[in-house]
């Protein structure tokens, strides 16, 4: 049975790769600490992706399948998911996993926000109130002029506002091609794009380095697949809002592998966010318009 016969299914499938997906940031940051480039980091993450998905792409769509349609829409998805991925990481260097994970949650927000602008879709006065007490909410986890500003603060706002784009471009082309098929041209383009770049940063790994490669895109796409599997059993305005549960798993890796715990205003922050943002699903869901179904991590 699929669709929404078996919601609790769902639901389970969902808390089990929010439960899983933090440990991609706990590798990245570790990988980071010891001296790996950002850039090699996810180089890694999009090349290993894309070995990992192929053999789905091709049982689901054949080898003519595997040139996508819209190419030049495709390479700009990919351009928008390794800024968000690359703006991640790097975040990490500065900022513990639960607050990075914390200020990377406005991009539900910054949806919202652009939604009328790229997707020409209506936004109410209610969506609106909500966008504004989401922003509230990331003002308390950074409190701007109470604190010395962290470069990793901007770092992971610009990661939240890549990946908005990268979810609205997602939804411009949403039913082209199944999810991961879609999944693997974007990997495919941005590991295409990142074996370019990484040359100019490149540091040969260590036997143990390739291992944490491997592992981190292994956790990224079995995550992802997580994830895809849930919204077959469990509809996505159900589902959307437990990805917030993420911030649990993220709060107990960082402080076991990093001695990071955030402090009561981080957890005040982000729990205005996540109040904002099942706000705003549930709208949706009352207008009867899904909300994006790719839920992506970078």
């Amino acid at each position: 049975m699929t669709g929404s016969h078996r919601p609790l299914l769902g639901i389970g499938l969902m808390l089990t790769a929010m439960a899983v997906l933090p440990f991609l940031d706990v590798i990245a940051k570790h990988l980071g600490q010891q001296g790996v480039p950002v850039l090699q980091i996810v180089w890694a993450r999009l090349f290993f992706g894309a070995l990992f998905t192929l053999p789905f792409a091709l049982k689901l769509a054949g080898r003519r399948g595997l040139v996508p349609n819209m190419p030049v829409m495709h390479a700009i998805r990919a351009c928008f998911l390794i800024a968000a991925t690359t703006f991640f990481f790097w975040a990490l260097r500065y900022l513990p996993v639960a607050d990075t994970l914390a200020i990377f949650f406005v991009q539900p927000l910054i949806v919202t926000l652009l939604s009328p602008l790229v997707l020409g879709e209506q936004v109410g006065i209610r969506r609106w109130f909500a966008v504004a007490v989401g922003f509230a909410g990331t003002l308390v986890i950074i409190r701007p002029g109470f604190e010395e500003l962290n470069p990793g603060v901007l770092l992971a706002l610009a990661s939240g506002a890549s990946l908005a784009v990268y979810l609205l471009l997602t939804r411009k082309i949403a039913g082209s091609a199944p999810a991961i098929v879609t999944t693997f041209y974007t990997s495919l383009m941005g590991a295409m794009i990142m074996s370019i770049a990484v040359v100019f940063v490149w540091e040969t790994p260590t036997p143990a380095q390739w291992g944490y490669f491997v592992l981190l895109s292994l956790i990224a796409n079995g995550g992802h697949y997580l994830i895809i599997k849930a919204y077959d059993h469990g509809e996505a305005s159900l589902l959307a809002p437990l990805a917030y549960t993420e911030i649990i798993m993220a709060t107990f890796a960082g402080w076991y592998f990093f001695n990071d715990f955030p402090d009561g205003w981080t957890f005040l922050g982000v729990g205005i966010l996540i109040a904002s943002a099942i706000y705003i699903s549930w709208r949706e869901h009352v207008r009867r318009v899904e909300p994006i179904r790719d839920f992506e991590q970078p």
